[in-house]
Order: structure tokens, then C-alpha cells, then sequence
């Protein structure tokens, strides 16, 4: 005789229910946590493996850690989001990317980083 599989969720009282949720979410959020770290590690590797052979290069570095910066409190002054605004808008004008293209990749560098 097969029995179909009790779902313990559905025989808690609600705030059990939340707790097992919020618990399930928070070992999700860790593991993301987890993962960025690790991706995060292996970027910086790469980037200090080697000095950039060209402006360009150089210029993808800075933004690195001008975002690392912008996520931190003193980065989090509007005068300085202002001024950081503006240096990654000098390094796109200077490198000669298009200005949808540039705005578009720190867009994902803000986005990585978790602004």
C-alpha cells in the first residue's frame, strides 16, 4: 500500500509556517552571499595578477573599486555618489565607448557588486 507524503508545512500553526520560510530564505541569501564572495575572490585574483597593458584595462580596475567604494558609507554621500557619477562618466567619455554601452556596464558593475 503506497501513501502519498505528509506535508508537515500545511499541519503548523502560521508562525511556525513563517519561520521555516524566513529560514529557508536566509540559507538562500547565504549561499548567494556565499557565491558572490567567491566570484568576487576570483576577480580580485585576476586583477592583481598582471598590470593592464592598456588604458582601457586600467580604467575597468578603477571602476572596480570605485564601486567597492560606492557601496560603503562614505561612498553612500551624495556628494561623493555625485562625484563618482562623474568619473565613471569621464571614463566612458575618454575610452571612447558609446554612452548606452558604458552606462549599460555599470549598470551590471552596480549590480554585481549589490547596490
Amino acid at each position: 500500500m503506497k501513501h502519498d507524503p505528509i506535508v508537515l508545512d500545511e499541519h503548523r500553526g502560521m508562525a511556525a509556517q513563517q519561520a521555516t520560510e524566513i529560514r529557508r530564505r536566509l540559507t538562500e541569501v547565504e549561499a548567494d552571499q556565499a557565491a558572490l564572495r567567491g566570484r568576487r575572490t576570483e576577480l580580485e585574483k585576476f586583477l592583481i595578477a598582471a598590470p593592464a597593458p592598456t588604458w582601457r584595462e586600467a580604467a575597468e580596475k578603477a571602476r572596480y573599486l570605485i564601486g567597492l567604494f560606492a557601496t560603503t558609507s562614505m561612498g553612500r554621500d551624495p556628494r561623493r555618489q555625485q562625484l563618482i557619477a562623474g568619473v565613471l562618466d569621464d571614463f566612458s567619455r575618454l575610452s571612447g565607448e558609446p554612452a548606452a554601452a558604458a552606462a549599460a556596464g555599470e549598470a551590471d558593475a552596480r549590480d554585481e557588486l549589490g547596490s
